[in-house]
């Protein structure tokens, strides 16, 4: 695609998109404050890309008075959705919901507002309808946002910070009342598919076991762990789960409304590894999951400079016409990379990750280990699945 004119007042638009993160509105703020610099104007698409599918009700111009004070807010001014895909969106018929291809109306709509480039902010699923779209003819930079950092090409996302110290906080708390009732506490973190936040929430608040999905557990392993926690009278445990930690030999446990949406949502896997290690160990354990409370909340120092940078980093994007890439951060640099490489899989924790390596140097347990009583079988039944209480 041809670089925009110099010097023409140029119309972009941005688009938040994805479960939110600390640092939305960073990345809007200093997005929109670059482009009125060079003279352009910006507007907004409201959740997600509702408002290209229908801009009479969705689609809002940013001036600068609007951005004013949103810097250390989080969530997004703009609005986002997790069902956004206009490559499948889905209309309710007298036969029951379907889905239809609405890209085109997004392109022609695109078009008809004259627009000149859209700047999209989102997590793998978010800047992979971006690069089908730019694809289609739609100018498009990304932006990498996800608490669950598990986007490729960047070093980390914006929102991940946030979410960790969240984290942290909250198994710090934990300590407390763990230890004056000598109990096992569990506790699972987002993350999805990748074990990020588990991982260094886990070891920043000094947790006895982490359990991410990377590394299948055995249950008897973390019984095992927590014993000898009694054994050498510590006589309390922690134990960090990422929500898409499967036991070996399992399967992940998901809520049972999501086989009524056909989503898969992860969640509850905390709740049975503590009622199993009450059971196998006798230690008395609570489990908790912490949810939402990750997205929320004011965005760190960390996430605000990150997103200030990326925000920043995709209007000059758009200045020089390199369309189709994605800013992501290369320490100590911006850079940019094509969207195609950043959505080509999951960022995933290595093995050999040296985060992985202290952890284990430090004795903290990742359930692995075979337990004393692997060999009577694995006692984990066909299903994990769990009903959804309301």
């Amino acid at each position: 695609m041809s670089s925009p004119s110099k010097g023409r007042k140029l119309r972009i638009a941005l688009s938040t998109g994805g479960g939110d993160a600390p640092g939305l509105n960073a990345v809007i703020r200093a997005a929109t404050k670059t482009a009125y610099h060079l003279g352009w104007e910006v507007y907004g698409i409201q959740e997600g890309l509702a408002g290209l599918i229908d801009p009479r009700r969705k689609l809002v111009r940013i001036d600068p008075e609007d951005i004013r004070g949103i810097l250390n807010q989080g969530g997004t001014i703009l609005g986002t959705a997790n069902r956004g895909n206009p490559f499948k969106h889905v209309v309710r018929t007298p036969a029951g919901p379907k889905e239809v291809d609405l890209s085109g109306t997004v392109v022609r709509n695109f078009r008809k507002l004259g627009f000149d480039a859209l700047i999209s902010i989102g997590g793998e699923g978010t800047l992979g309808i971006a690069h089908q779209l730019f694809e289609k003819g739609i100018p498009i930079v990304g932006v990498p946002k996800t608490i669950d950092n598990d986007l490729l090409g960047t070093d980390v996302t914006f929102g991940f910070d946030t979410a960790v110290s969240i984290a942290t906080e909250a198994i710090d708390r934990l300590h407390s009342t763990a230890q004056s009732h000598r109990r096992c506490m569990v506790v699972e973190v987002m993350g999805r598919y990748a074990g990020w936040i588990a991982l260094n929430a886990g070891v920043s608040g000094g947790a006895d076991c982490i359990l991410i999905p990377e590394i299948p557990f055995d249950i008897d392993a973390v019984c095992d762990k927590v014993r000898e926690r009694d054994r050498i009278k510590r006589m309390f445990s922690i134990v960090v789960t990422s929500e898409g930690a499967v036991p070996r030999g399992g399967q992940r446990v998901l809520q049972e409304a999501a086989q009524a949406d056909h989503v898969e949502r992860l969640g509850g896997v905390a709740e049975w590894v503590g009622r199993e290690v009450q059971k196998r160990s006798g230690k008395e354990t609570r489990s908790l999951v912490l949810g939402h409370l990750q997205r929320g909340g004011h965005p760190t120092t960390f996430d605000r400079l990150l997103a200030t940078r990326l925000g920043s980093a995709a209007v000059r994007l758009v200045q020089e016409g390199r369309f189709g890439r994605m800013v992501a951060l290369k320490t100590p640099r911006i850079v940019s990379i094509p969207l195609s490489q950043a959505i080509r899989r999951l960022k995933t924790v290595p093995l050999d990750h040296d985060t992985i390596t202290s952890a284990r140097s430090m004795g903290i347990s990742f359930g692995d280990l075979p337990g004393p009583r692997e060999r009577r079988g694995s006692g984990y039944g066909p299903s994990l699945r769990r009903k959804t209480t309301t």
